[in-house]
Order: C-alpha cells, then sequence, then structure tokens
C-alpha cells in the first residue's frame, strides 16, 4: 500500500548500511545454491541468467554493484548523475543521492547456465526478458523504499550518454534508471 513514485529526492545521502541494504534488496544474492547451479537473487530471470548489471551513479561516481562480492567496482568517477536523467526532461531528482542504471548484458541471455531455451537466441525475446527482469528488480527498489520512508522513481535516462561513460561493450544496452533517496515532499503519483 505504501508503494508510490516520488519525483522529488533530497539530495541528502543515504547512511551506508542504508545504501549497502538498498543494492542488496534490488538483486543480491540470497541463497548460495539457486537455479541451474548459480547462487540465487532476490529478483528472478530467465533461466536464472541474471543478465541485468546495475550500475550505481552517485556524487563520488559510477560504480558496478557485484552482487557476488556484495561491493561496488569503481566505473568512472566525478558526479554524472545527470546523465542517468532523460535529456530534455524536468530533473527534479538529478541530485537524488542514489541512481541505478540498469544495463542488460545479451552476453548472459545466449550463455546462460541455466535452461537453454530456444528463445534466448531471438533478439525480439530477448528483448522481453530483458525488461520484465529489469521491472523484477526495480519492483523491488520501490518496496525496499517503501519499507524504508524513501522515494523511488523509475525512469528514462540518457542511453547514449551513459553507454559512453559506462564504457559498454556492444552486447550492452542501457535500458532504464531509478533514482533513490528521501522525499522532498509529499507529492506523488
Amino acid at each position: 500500500m505504501q508503494r508510490k513514485t516520488t519525483r522529488e529526492i533530497r539530495s541528502t545521502p543515504l547512511p551506508q548500511q542504508l545504501f549497502s541494504n538498498l543494492l542488496w534488496a534490488a538483486c543480491g544474492v540470497n541463497r548460495t545454491t539457486g537455479p541451474f547451479g548459480g547462487v540465487g537473487r532476490t529478483a528472478a530471470s530467465a533461466s536464472n541468467s541474471q543478465e541485468i548489471e546495475i550500475f550505481v551513479a552517485v556524487e563520488e561516481g559510477v560504480y558496478l554493484y557485484d552482487a557476488l562480492d556484495h561491493a561496488l567496482k569503481p566505473i568512472a568517477a566525478g558526479d554524472r548523475r545527470a546523465e542517468a536523467m532523460t535529456p530534455g526532461q524536468p530533473h527534479v531528482a538529478a541530485t537524488a543521492p542514489v541512481h541505478l542504471i540498469y544495463v542488460a548484458d545479451i552476453q548472459w541471455l545466449t550463455h546462460t547456465k541455466g535452461f537453454q531455451e530456444p528463445g534466448l537466441l531471438d533478439p525480439d525475446v530477448q528483448k522481453s526478458y530483458y525488461f520484465v527482469d529489469t521491472g523484477m528488480i526495480a519492483g523491488n527498489v520501490y518496496l525496499f523504499a517503501a519499507d524504508q520512508g524513501l522515494a523511488a522513481w523509475f525512469h528514462n535516462c540518457d542511453k547514449v550518454g551513459l553507454a559512453k561513460t559506462l564504457g559498454l561493450r556492444v552486447n550492452q544496452r542501457v535500458l532504464f534508471a531509478q533514482s533513490v533517496g528521501y522525499p522532498e515532499s509529499t507529492t506523488a503519483d
């Protein structure tokens, strides 16, 4: 009942433990023995491919969330949070303390250790899977935010700019971003 989109987000940083818990809730490892011999994660994925990577833009820089080690790996220094927003849209959340950037790695779908369903080689089927899998992660973030009294907003982003900033390979696709932090006001939809 408390899950909602809130676009007005304060720039106040999240405490380290809350930030850590947010990333774990998004798609962290919740069991060592999951489907097809891999680890289990808090968010389901097609054939346990775990093709969605989360890059995290904070004031200090951009990091890749390594769920297996529950650690952040540095990608780019400096404040890149505005790049996690769509060019031309009102940037009410541009200074939110955390921007999760969802990136699909197609190679993980085509080389999954799980059930190798033929559709995973079809680009249209791949697209449907990685969009659904991103939605599952974003849903976890929304529920965590609601539970912790945080604001969250799932939105489009500067896909071209972010692909350059993140140094993505040809088989990786920037999909969406999600801004998270403390609510500025009670305006929500």
